[in-house]
């Protein structure tokens, strides 16, 4: 790293304009960082607020002492993760400069290249926040977890992806992915069909979160054989389950007396975990969620984990964190009618 201009005898002011560039030896690697068309740098402009080109082998950077140095950081930990193999999407730029903002001292790799699960398609699933990574590992290490915040905070999928990392390493013999079978604005008793032709679009995610981690035709086969069951909540009550890997989702719109139900019926060798957003619950007014009340009961007990997701943890569009930040901002204090 170079500074134009003479460099002076002690650092510049945090707010100073300064200008710096960054020579990187190897062209290939630096083309990989800067992404098509340099579209990973424009992020960098975006999300960092500086000025940002490049000139051959070189990134130029202009902007605030400390904006500057951010920047650098960045690039610098990219530069180490696409050189160790670490495939770059424009949205690890965004979630990589997020994260060295609020933890400086941190190494991306720590983040980045954790490897949840490898898919048919060899593409890797990896945490992508700071949040999403303890919660990874909370779940290797916990028979029991709750997960809980906004949609597009990856508890769902990455819960899904260790399941099915864990049935590869043949940890446990099912999984059983459960979902309520509660609508939000239409009535089951409207839609066409049998009951289970009638739950089947409230399961849809479910199988589609499936069917990015394996061949269609694999997961098709291990659904007919029981291996994977993908069932509405109710379909769990009297049971048992043995060497079983079980996720419940949208918890927030289970009943006190489902959740009771579904905690009930692990059995030995099993983990569950638990997920739900307490702030979409569609359950009718005077019924409490049990994602609520498990909250509230079971949170000091040992060997029960409870992760909790924020905006900063949405990993879909970047509009979707400043959609639910709107949203909260607005949101009445009291649900109506208390």
């Amino acid at each position: 790293m170079k500074e134009n201009g003479a460099r002076p005898s002690r650092p510049p002011a945090k707010h100073a304009f300064v200008r710096s560039e960054i020579e990187v030896d190897d062209t290939e690697l630096l083309v990989k960082v800067l992404g098509p068309n340099n579209q990973n740098l424009h992020s960098i402009e975006r999300e960092i607020g500086v000025g940002a080109g490049v000139r051959g082998n070189r990134v130029l950077l202009q902007g605030s002492a400390e904006d500057v140095a951010k920047a650098e950081r960045l690039i610098d930990q990219l530069l180490s993760l696409s050189k160790g193999g670490h495939a770059l999407k424009e949205m690890d730029i965004v979630r990589g400069a997020r994260i060295l903002d609020q933890h400086p001292d941190l190494h991306l790799a720590q983040v980045l290249n954790e490897v949840v699960l490898v898919t048919s398609r060899r593409r890797l699933i990896t945490p992508k926040s700071l949040n999403q990574r303890l919660y990874v590992e909370t779940i290797r290490t916990h028979d029991l977890v709750f997960s809980i915040g906004p949609a597009g905070t990856g508890k769902t999928y990455l819960a899904m992806a260790a399941a099915v990392a864990a049935l590869n390493e043949k940890s446990y013999k099912r999984i059983i992915l459960a979902r309520p079978a509660v609508e939000a604005g239409e009535k089951l008793g409207f839609l066409p069909g049998d009951l289970v032709e009638k739950v089947n679009p409230y399961l849809r995610p479910l199988y589609d979160a499936l069917h990015d981690m394996m061949e269609l035709e694999r997961a098709q086969s291990l659904i007919s054989q029981g291996i994977i069951e993908v069932a509405p909540l109710a379909f769990m009550r009297g049971r048992t389950l043995n060497d079983s890997f079980v996720i419940l989702d949208e918890a927030q719109n289970a009943t006190r007396e489902q959740m009771k139900m579904f905690l009930t019926r692990l059995g030995y060798n099993s983990k569950a975990v638990v997920t739900g957003d307490i702030t979409q619950i569609d359950l009718p007014g005077t019924l409490e969620s049990g994602l609520v009340h498990a909250k509230r009961i079971l949170a000091n007990i040992e060997g029960i984990s409870f992760i909790f997701f924020t905006e900063e943890d949405v990993v879909r569009h970047p509009l979707v964190q400043d959609i639910i930040r709107a949203y909260e901002r607005n949101e009445p204090k009291e649900p109506p009618g208390q």
